[in-house]
């Protein structure tokens, strides 16, 4: 790619750019060459930034902290990292509500509600996110009652292609705000979110090993018996761990950690041993039986902030896929994903993540008009390095598909427009919708372009496929 002749920008856009910046996701399996990289300051930055790209016939998207396992935020055109437009405008306390700018991340976030004595209703696991990241591709947390974290919305701001700057909510251009609440950063650029939250809480949580038939054959009852339950399945073996958090009026009591159990072996030594194990992949199911007894083979207890409680470090590298499949059908999709591993001899680094969502009506959310259990599969790279996990990620989606999956936008997966239409009732209005909101494409990409719009464009993979 050749070099951009700055020259050509105005004194601000100048400020505000780089060229030919090279950027990979957090995983290191995707990567990204733009031409120009903007860090703008304000929305009026942004601005400038889109009439840059529509003059000079160049895609564009923005990016948060680039968590996704996939080549979703990524363009050959430019990209506009959101870190910088990280403000809290207003804190509502008689509503609950807080407004901030679509860059600010999930931890920043969290910390300023906690001093205002306020809390988000539900989190995802990571909290090295923006809040316009977890918008775009409905992303989660655990809790058969609560939605994805999109439902805590009450309004946005959208900068368009053909309608310019749209504010959206359940009453105000209400069709663009249930597409925009997951629209892959494909209708425009997401600048600023009003987020309905609720006083501070604490959750005690219960983590306790379980044995995988006494949690299927029991299923509705634990996914029922807590504000908010996940579980863990080991590979290989029948061990599982159940997670349970509620809220609690009880004193806090802050989850104790070792630097030997957690850091020294729980990361450290088995990020070692899964990379010996790709020289003799037999040894993963010794690997995960090893991980469950030292590492989750007691119970946990421990009460703090919900933000604490809900957040929890995953680890290094990693490829991931995730589906999420009507809650009736979850015990049936577990059991035949654990014969296929067996019967294929597929060496499952561990966990496989269980979670549980409640349905909402936002278009391309995957708990669109359904609860849902999202399984989560997981093949680590240690130390960046590449392992086999293509046979695994097929037989995975084979079953996910049986059982009418629908995958998480923001991880790699192989289901495109002619299967996306099929699952998605809404998909064909928010293909037209896209289409009005940027007549150009103005912010398509080869993720969307392949995905949603059924080209052929391949994914930048820094390794070899496996």
């Amino acid at each position: 790619m050749g070099k951009f002749d700055k020259a050509t920008l105005d004194g601000r856009l100048k400020k505000i750019s780089k060229y030919n910046v090279k950027i990979y996701n957090w995983a290191k399996t995707s990567y990204n060459t733009s031409e120009l990289y903007f860090e703008p300051e304000s929305e009026d930055d942004i601005k400038k930034i889109i009439e840059l790209a529509k003059r000079n016939k160049k895609n564009i998207r923005a990016i948060g902290m680039v968590h996704s396992p996939s080549d979703l935020p990524f363009s050959d055109g430019y990209i506009i990292s959101m870190n910088k437009l990280n403000r809290v405008i207003k804190v509502d306390l008689e509503k609950k509500t807080v407004t901030v700018e679509a860059g600010i991340k999930i931890t920043q976030l969290n910390e300023e509600l906690s001093k205002h004595g306020l809390a988000l209703s539900n989190l995802c696991s990571i909290s090295d996110l923006t809040i316009g990241g977890v918008i775009s591709t409905a992303t989660h947390g655990t809790g058969v009652n609560f939605g994805c974290l999109s439902t805590q919305i009450k309004c946005l701001t959208l900068l368009t292609d053909s309608h310019g700057k749209m504010n959206c909510s359940e009453t105000m251009n209400s069709d663009v705000f249930k597409a925009a609440l997951c629209n892959l950063g494909a209708l425009g650029i997401i600048t600023q979110v009003t987020i309905q939250c609720e006083t501070a809480y604490l959750l005690e949580a219960n983590q306790i090993p379980a044995k995988l038939n006494y949690i299927l054959d029991n299923l509705d009852a634990i996914v029922h018996s807590a504000e908010h339950v996940r579980f863990w399945w080991f590979p290989h073996t029948d061990d599982c761990i159940t997670w349970k958090a509620n809220r609690s009026n009880k004193r806090p009591l802050p989850q104790k950690l070792s630097y030997i159990h957690d850091t020294l072996f729980g990361f450290h030594l088995h990020q070692l041993v899964l990379y010996l194990s790709r020289f003799r992949s037999s040894t993963v199911p010794k690997i995960n039986q090893l991980i469950f007894s030292f590492k989750f083979s007691k119970p946990i207890h421990f009460i703090d902030d919900s933000y604490k409680v809900f957040c929890f470090d995953c680890l290094f590298s990693q490829y991931v896929n995730e589906w999420a499949i009507p809650i009736e059908k979850a015990k049936y999709a577990i059991k035949d994903l654990k014969r296929w591993i067996e019967t294929n001899e597929i060496s499952a680094h561990c966990p496989v993540e269980i979670r549980f969502v409640d349905q909402d009506d936002i278009w391309l959310s995957p708990a669109y008009g359904r609860k849902v259990c999202y399984i989560g599969i997981i093949m680590y790279r240690p130390y960046f390095q590449p392992v086999p996990y293509r046979k695994y990620w097929a037989g995975y989606e084979s079953i996910m598909r049986s059982y009418d999956g629908r995958p998480h936008w923001a991880k790699a997966h192989t289901m495109f427009r002619s299967e996306l239409e099929k699952v998605y009732p809404k998909f064909q209005s928010f293909i037209e919708l896209q289409k009005q909101l940027d007549p150009t494409g103005l912010f398509l990409n080869p993720y969307l372009r392949r995905h949603l719009f059924g080209e052929n464009v391949d994914v930048k993979n820094p390794k070899a496929k496996l």
